[in-house]
């Protein structure tokens, strides 16, 4: 088991595979890095992959519960879908800022004490009367995805072995995936059942428990170097860096805009059941699992670059087949592939950012974490728009778009010559 971080030794990064750097730069790989790489994982990512899964299960339980928020505190979808978006934009905000302003904390209170906040907040929205106080009380809770999920990344480097990062980054990840397999289907048929209050109240309880399993497991003294204005600037400069962040915007709000109204899509065109509609959850959920776990296990291997087009194009093949999903049955069919590049995909651009500059992890992930959000914010707004228009119907083809560009853009961001210094940082 690799070491874990302490303030006098950190461990340092290096480049990881896929970036385009000089051959000089390239060493053959020595038996001791292959061991370190296939290494067990440390203890420590767990609590920071549960972290995850709560994390991910409140930002989602909204598409989960729009349905009875919608009927409860009687506002149309479009309105209720506001939700998503206000919550987006400020994580979209809130990430890099949060990473600069919290840049000296120690991860061990930082994350411990974003989760206590989330749980606070989430409680509290449970209670709120109507529409107007529930969107405050909500966008103050998304200030804790903002610095749970990119700093948790960050702190990653400080905790396994250069050869583990790009699996390590992935394992966290996966608490994504885990939360859209059994918490987003257990949000929906909860918001469908007892309503949405009880499923907001659950993930309240479980923010809690995370608070406190972080604050039990996570060593001292874990501080990803300080984010100089040179960093950002150098992180905002780099045409390698920014066009895979330009990539995360595009797939995020090409999901969004069909992924955030999947309750009164399919409760409106083919009369789900709230039964239904979270066991459709879990399915999507269970392969965006299984394509997690798989890029996990390969993106090493194959490549981050390479693992991006191919997450990115099987979910541009869901949208492209959408229009003949027209029963139960074919439209679990036709979510497939979407389910295994969904989370997948960004796992693949945390690992690709980090081993394009590992010094600059911080910086960049966070903007990609803020990308993610902005994606989410551009996606929702647009299909409420859609919806709004009476043009539901349409939805899945303003995302295949937007899909199709994040996989242009990609290929463009793969062509970029990374700076040698840039790499080694």
């Amino acid at each position: 088991m690799p070491p874990e971080h302490t303030a006098d030794a950190p461990l340092q990064a290096e480049p990881s595979v896929g970036v385009p750097v000089p051959p000089e730069a390239s060493a053959s790989t020595s038996p001791m890095s292959e061991l370190s790489a296939s290494a067990p994982l440390p203890r420590v990512l767990w609590p920071l992959l549960f972290g995850n899964f709560v994390i991910g299960t409140g930002v989602m339980v909204v598409p989960g519960t729009l349905n009875d928020i919608s009927s409860n505190l009687q506002v149309s979808v479009p309105v209720a879908g506001q939700l998503i978006t206000a919550a987006a934009v400020v994580m979209c905000i809130g990430a890099p800022l949060c990473a600069t302003l919290v840049a000296g904390w120690d991860r061990h209170r930082l994350l411990a004490l974003a989760l206590l906040w989330y749980g606070v907040f989430l409680l509290a929205s449970a209670c709120m009367p109507d529409f107007g106080s529930l969107m405050a009380v909500r966008v103050l809770a998304a200030i804790a995805p903002a610095i749970f999920t990119p700093q948790a990344a960050s702190c990653i480097n400080l905790l396994v072995t250069p050869a583990q990062r790009g699996r390590a980054i992935t394992f966290v990840f996966m608490g994504w995936s885990v939360a859209s397999v059994v918490g987003t289907p257990l949000g929906a048929w909860i918001g469908g059942t007892l309503g949405w209050r009880v499923a907001f109240g659950s993930i309240a309880l479980l923010s809690v428990i995370s608070a406190a399993w972080v604050w039990r497991s996570m060593p001292d003294g874990v501080r990803p170097p300080a984010l100089s204005r040179a960093a950002w600037g150098q992180t905002l400069r780099s045409p390698a860096l920014m066009l895979c962040v330009a990539v995360t915007v595009l797939f995020a709000a090409g999901q969004f805009v069909l992924f955030s109204y999947f309750a009164p899509y399919f409760k409106q065109q083919l009369q789900f059941s709230a039964t239904e509609l979270s066991l459709l959850f879990a399915w999507f959920g269970a392969f965006g699992f299984v394509g997690n776990m798989l890029m996990s296990r390969n993106i090493d291997r194959t490549g981050a670059p390479r693992a991006v087009m191919w997450s990115v194009g099987a979910m541009a093949l869901s949208l492209l087949l959408w229009p003949l999903a027209t029963n139960v049955l074919l439209a679990a069919l036709i979510v497939l592939p979407w389910g295994l590049g969904c989370f997948a995909s960004n796992s693949a651009q945390q690992a690709r950012l980090a081993g394009i500059a590992p010094a600059l992890a911080s910086a960049s992930i966070a903007l990609n974490s803020s990308a993610m959000y902005a994606g989410q914010a551009m996606g929702a707004a647009s299909g409420g728009w859609l919806i709004a228009q009476g043009r539901m119907l349409d939805l899945h083809w303003f995302g295949l778009a937007a899909l199709l560009a994040a996989m242009l853009v990609s290929w463009w961001a793969s062509r970029q010559a990374v700076d040698v210094a840039l790499a080694r940082a």
